[in-house]
């Protein structure tokens, strides 16, 4: 073998142990890139989630706040509604639209607001009316309230005497 040959064979070797050792690092360098950019990613991302919970906790926390806020003022617009409807309820007799004698109604207040004896406090009785006070716009009557109405339409009425004689 030649000297010229025998230079040829180890340049040729020292090229398959070169471009080997290329190959290895490029593959090296890749996987180590790959794993550097996955935790990059991971870490961002794990920070997105993090401020993505925090904004929408902030949201809610501010939503809820704001729900509250309006329940609370509902419950109280509501609750002034109502005891302005009960004090209305007591003091309707006393009223100028109220066509009978207040001292001729009596107030139930439930299942109907008053029974007005008409004529009572003059000493003749001339009807009996049961009166149910509403407000608002559209007043509707309950079902107890509907039932009591069909009941003295239909002339379901009656009148008893309980005598109960107390022995001592």
């Amino acid at each position: 073998m030649e000297y010229s040959d025998l230079l040829t064979f180890l340049l040729l070797i020292l090229l398959i142990w070169i471009s080997y050792s290329y190959y290895r690092l490029k593959t090296s360098i890749e996987e180590r890139a790959r794993t550097l950019h996955n935790r990059w990613r991971d870490q961002d991302l794990s920070l997105f989630q993090s401020q993505v919970e925090q904004q929408a906790d902030e949201k809610i926390r501010i939503w809820k706040n704001d729900e509250e806020r309006n329940i609370r003022q509902d419950a109280i617009k509501r609750s002034r509604e109502v005891i302005h409807g009960k004090v209305t309820e007591h003091l309707i007799p006393f009223f100028s639209s109220f066509r009978w004698n207040p001292a001729d109604a009596r107030f139930l207040g439930s299942p109907i607001d008053f029974v007005v004896f008409d004529g009572l406090s003059e000493g003749e009785l001339r009807e009996i009316v049961f009166v149910e006070v509403k407000s608002g716009v559209r007043p509707t009557l309950t079902p107890r309230e509907r039932s009591v109405e069909r009941c003295i339409k239909r002339g379901d009425i009656d009148f008893t005497v309980i005598h109960h004689i107390n022995q001592k």
